[in-house]
């Protein structure tokens, strides 16, 4: 039975998949309403979670706050086979990170309106 925490990140997951983005761990443990924990960890427990009870939804679409991904991976390759440009990242041969990533994220924080 997934907790509550993973029944959150998956509605988080849904939103995004109707909005063809990506999303930081941070953001959606936020959007989610608990912290990411210590390099993650909290968020990787919780779509561990997700992809095991809701295999249809996109979990793919969190990625690490620096957008960075094992290259051998279902993440790499799920990004990949939906269009978003991997690249090796600066100095590692075995990781990737995703090209232009903040123009693929978002984010649920809204800007105040000018008076």
């Amino acid at each position: 039975m997934p907790t509550i925490r993973a029944e959150a990140v998956a509605e988080v997951l849904w939103e995004l998949k109707k909005l063809e983005k990506l999303a930081t761990f941070s953001a959606v443990a936020e959007r989610a309403g608990f912290k990411a924990g210590p390099g993650g960890k909290n968020i990787e427990t919780c779509l561990e979670a997700v992809k095991r009870e809701w295999p249809h939804l996109q979990w793919w679409r969190a990625v690490k706050d620096d957008g960075r991904v094992p290259a051998e991976c279902d993440q790499a390759s799920l990004l990949a086979e939906n269009g978003y440009s991997l690249e090796p990242a600066a100095g590692r041969k075995t990781i990737l990170q995703v090209v232009d990533l903040e123009t693929h994220l978002y984010s649920w924080t809204f800007e105040p309106e000018p008076a």
